[in-house]
């Protein structure tokens, strides 16, 4: 793959950071790499975000990605959760940016409907999916499976926006 573009997914949680490194030449997907940021619950909160951001920034060094696309927030019932999560998204966010890469957000709901086919989907099912369309992956938990759809969306949809520019051009 002479010409192929690297994508970093990201999924982002404050206990968990899941990431996924594709490589996408056209329609041909091919798995690079993939693991889980794992901050200590008993560290500080403001360490914990710091943790997140250090590790992204050594994937990004490791795997150098020419594009990182990260899940939006799936908002909840407890809104102190909600913007923990939110804190772990920015880390997931600035890290990239500070790369100087260029970042696409996708929400939860199309990052399924992109990989398994409907908007509903559970974790078992983008595991399956992933799967088939990464073999080379492997086995993955559910937090690098979900990083790993959401590079395989940004690299179908990508395309698509990349169209739609040159025809609005």
């Amino acid at each position: 793959m002479t010409n192929a573009i690297r994508i970093l997914g990201l999924d982002p949680g404050l206990r968990h950071t899941g990431w996924g490194v594709i490589a996408c030449e056209g329609s041909r997907l091919v798995h690079v790499a993939h693991g889980v940021v794992s901050p200590s619950d008993r560290a500080p909160f403001a360490e914990r975000l710091l943790h997140l951001f250090e590790q992204i920034c050594d994937v990004i060094a490791a795997h150098r990605p020419d594009e990182v696309a990260v899940e939006e927030v799936f908002v909840n019932m407890n809104p102190s959760s909600t913007l923990k999560l939110g804190h772990a998204r920015a880390a997931s966010l600035i890290a990239p940016a500070r790369a100087g890469l260029p970042v696409a957000e996708y929400a939860t709901r199309a990052v399924k409907k992109a990989v398994v086919g409907t908007g509903a989907a559970d974790k078992a099912q983008i595991g399956f999916m992933v799967r088939r369309l990464l073999p080379a992956a492997g086995d993955t938990c559910a937090d690098s499976a979900d990083a790993l759809a959401v590079a395989i969306t940004h690299a179908h949809l990508r395309v698509a926006a990349q169209r739609l520019a040159r025809g609005a051009a």
